[in-house]
């Protein structure tokens, strides 16, 4: 299954049970309600699925878990990005041999800090092993390296190497979407971005807010494929506050709160990662209207 029609792809949660362990009890429930609510596509054990904190076997376990539930009815994309390039081949390697993966997820390596060649360099040994296609991650904010727009440009050259979830804001995503070959996805990694991405030409947003507001960020892409410029622009406007609440203590604190609060059972969060206090909360519910 290809993605040329997932345009809200939603970078999962991790249900987890009191205990701290995955609780794949709680895993049907979430995923036909994301289903319910217009996710064209889901990432497993990224950023906001706490992937830090998952062991290898716990993420396979997971993987396998969605596979069962998904049964292919939208695409599945697993996260594989590592700072050590050796292990990131490895596991891309590993999963080409589960049936039910439609593609991987690679983040720019982290803490080391390599310059552009060496992400480059990265990024192709990845794609040379890789029977998989790949979703680059470039989110700054988080790994403290930059994948630069020349070098997307020369990654998106690779046979694999499909798409981007790009998070360095909208000239890069606004470059790209006119540079790079016309078969390349460009998706915004910001939630407050999926608007105005999806109007300049990329395939749309890879997103935390589609857990709580799946439904009305379906409404503004169906209004902007339509030409109702007015009611795209008019959602999207009402929905920014809300994303930004959604970010507004350390993802996915938010959106966990959000989604226990609607009664989809997720649980807590793995340290170093915290939940919202009661007071945090409360002002994240009362500014999300839900």
């Amino acid at each position: 299954m290809d993605l040329t029609n997932a345009t809200i792809i939603t970078a999962m949660v991790t249900p987890f049970q009191e205990s701290g362990e995955i609780d794949f009890d709680k895993l049907p429930q979430l995923v036909d309600y994301l289903l319910a609510n217009h996710t064209e596509g889901v990432i497993l054990a990224g950023t906001t699925g706490e992937s830090p904190t998952l062991t290898h076997e716990e993420e396979l376990q997971l993987f396998q878990r969605i596979i069962e539930l998904i049964d292919g009815r939208i695409p599945i994309i697993c996260g594989v990005g590592t700072n050590d390039t050796r292990d990131s081949v490895a596991f891309v390697k590993e999963l080409a041999t589960i049936a039910g993966i439609d593609a991987v997820l690679a983040v720019v390596p982290y803490y080391n800090k390599p310059d552009q060649e060496g992400m480059y360099q990265h990024f192709k040994t990845i794609a040379e092993a890789s029977e998989l296609p790949i979703i680059l991650y470039n989110v700054p904010g988080r790994t403290a390296a930059c994948l630069e727009v020349e070098t997307t440009l020369r990654l998106a050259q690779l046979e694999k190497i499909v798409a981007i979830k790009e998070c360095a804001g909208l000239d890069a995503i606004t470059e790209l979407i006119e540079r790079a070959p016309k078969d390349f996805l460009v998706y915004t990694g910001e939630d407050g971005l999926a608007f105005a991405t999806k109007a300049l030409g990329g395939q749309g947003v890879i997103s935390v807010a589609s857990h709580v507001f799946g439904s009305s960020m379906y409404e503004m892409y169906q209004a902007l494929e339509q030409g109702n410029l007015p009611e795209a622009a008019k959602i999207q406007r009402q929905l920014l506050p809300k994303m930004n609440a959604l970010f507004s203590v350390p993802s996915p604190a938010p959106v966990k709160a959000a989604l226990n609060h609607l009664g989809i059972p997720v649980g807590n969060l793995r340290l170093p990662l915290v939940a919202c206090t009661p007071e945090e909360e409360q002002r994240i519910i009362r500014t999300l209207e839900i």
